[in-house]
């Protein structure tokens, strides 16, 4: 089959969610089809970077997306009712090299990655298409509306009105809708909702796994630290778990890593000795390995936390929300632990830092549940199953 992918990102270096996601499943789709992987872009991406992916797949076309359309766009979009998620990466230029690429490649089925991306499909009725929501953008920009500032409110008030109607719109569109848990299918308003295809992230245990050395960090947090969920949350564990944490134990120590932190997020390092902020990393699993909890109190923010996925299988205990859970699906107080205010977290933690043998057993517990649930061939295997139903050779 000739399969066209579409993404709002490209999917390398995998420092995102989406890109990971991305980037695991055209792995292994172009193992059993002609992939045209197109990527839209808004920043210059490194040669190597191309270079990489010209070999997990056939065809590779990076579309540059220029700042100035993108601000002209979302200026317009005010005064439509296209989500500005979607006004964002949505541009005439994109759409002809879209529809170009399209009528050179002569695609059997289309994959778009996230409704950010649906509006330069949408209107081929006649291709079979499907759409992976990945996340409910829509219970996002609802969850950031209630911690924005005043004056941002009535902008994602209206921005998750939008992409309701959007992502409904979409679903009535695509052939197939793929979505990566049961939490953020019930998230959505479409009344089919249910007959959606649940399909999971995996985590490659081949390249996570145990290290052995001794941990310099007590508390680890990870991730993407310009994404305001997981901003939301390390302020949360540093400015509002810690303090209670150290009343017990104030030698207590926090590692935070990821790419881009914030200016919020690096003056957490500037105002205590023990927070360190290290910024990009070029091997996350040095991370891993360098504290003895992770700690990931996720209070807003949709998907599934492929942080807590790495952690577990790099055999560390993982304290979490019980948001958070709900799209692993982890056993608490066997597999993992679950807080709900500042305290929950702080005694977790405490438990956890005096008890070593308590440390092992949700962390061995936790490894062996990742092993069991977590599986990028399996997730690619029923991907490419709901494609080839629609599959017009057959």
């Amino acid at each position: 089959m000739k399969l066209f992918i579409l993404l709002s990102r490209v999917p390398y270096p995998l420092e995102k969610g989406d890109k990971l996601r991305a980037h695991e499943l055209v792995k292994r789709l172009a193992r059993r089809h002609e992939v045209f992987l197109c990527c839209l872009s808004d920043q210059p991406i490194a040669p190597e970077y191309v270079e990489h992916l010209r070999t997990i797949c056939h065809h590779l076309q990076v579309i540059r997306l220029a700042r100035w359309r993108i601000l002209s766009k979302l200026v317009r979009a005010t005064f439509s009712r296209m989500p500005y998620q979607v006004a964002y990466f949505h541009h005439r230029h994109a759409q002809r090299q879209v529809d170009e690429a399209l009528v050179r490649f002569q695609p059997d089925h289309v994959l778009c990655q996230l409704v950010r991306t649906t509006e330069y499909v949408r209107h081929r009725y006649t291709l079979p298409k499907t759409l992976d929501y990945m996340d409910t953008l829509s219970k996002g920009t609802e969850r950031r509306r209630e911690t924005a500032p005043f004056y941002l409110r009535p902008v994602w008030r209206v921005e998750t009105r939008r992409l309701i109607a959007y992502e409904n719109l979409m679903f009535d569109l695509f052939d197939n809708r793929v979505i990566i848990s049961a939490q953020d299918r019930d998230y959505l308003y479409h009344p089919l909702r249910d007959h959606m295809a649940v399909i999971p992230n995996g985590v490659d245990t081949s390249y996570f796994q145990p290290r052995p050395g001794e941990a310099t960090h007590d508390l680890l947090f990870t991730g993407n630290m310009n994404y305001p969920p997981n901003i939301d949350s390390v302020l949360f564990l540093v400015q509002r778990v810690l303090p209670l944490v150290r009343q017990v134990r104030p030698g207590t120590s926090v590692l935070i890593s990821g790419v881009d932190p914030s200016p919020r997020v690096r003056e957490l390092a500037r105002q205590d000795p023990l927070v360190t902020v290290t910024g990009w990393v070029p091997d996350i699993r040095a991370s891993y390995a360098a504290a003895r909890i992770f700690a990931a109190p996720m209070q807003i923010g949709t998907g599934l936390q492929n942080k807590l996925l790495e952690a577990m299988a790099m055999r560390m205990p993982c304290v979490t929300s019980e948001l958070a859970n709900n799209a692993v699906g982890a056993k608490p107080g066997s597999e993992i632990l679950i807080g709900s205010e500042p305290q929950d977290y702080a005694d977790h933690i405490l438990r956890l830092l005096d008890d070593p043998a308590e440390r092992e057993r949700i962390a061995a517990n936790g490894h062996a549940f990742v092993h069991r649930q977590f599986d990028w061939d399996r997730a690619a295997e029923a991907l490419d199953a709901l494609i080839c139903r629609n599959d017009p050779r057959d």
